[in-house]
């Protein structure tokens, strides 16, 4: 197992890693709207957010010499399902590859976040 830190991405607001390698793949955890050099969430509707969360999942994948064109499977937590379509508009922008994908609507995310998304990554 290596762990996988990046200062381009936020830090963790816990106890667990930005990204664990093991196994051959690159376990992601799930990244919100957090701006890496305010270390606050981003202002912006869930467009802004999206895109932020997901420059946060490239910048760890891109520590472990991986780009987001090798995820394999992606997780993604919405606040609210008004905001699928708007959400999956910037989502489709990274990941044209279009891995496995499971979405689900939650009550609440840290920090008043509306997306996370979090993503497994193989190393080929």
């Amino acid at each position: 197992m290596k762990i996988i830190h990046t200062d381009l991405a936020p830090p963790a607001i816990g106890p667990y890693s930005q990204a664990v390698e093991a196994g051959g793949l690159l376990w992601c955890s799930g990244q919100v709207a957090i701006d890496p050099s305010t270390k606050k969430l981003v202002d912006g509707d869930i467009t802004a957010q999206t895109r932020r969360a997901l420059e946060n999942l490239k910048a760890v994948a891109a520590e472990a010499g991986l780009t987001l064109n090798s995820a394999v499977r992606c997780g993604v937590f919405l606040v609210s399902f008004a905001d699928f379509a708007a959400m999956n508009a910037v989502y489709e922008q990274y990941f044209p590859g279009k891995p496995a994908r499971t979405t689900v609507e939650v009550s609440q995310l840290p920090l008043g976040a509306r997306v996370e998304i979090d993503c497994v990554l193989v190393k080929a």
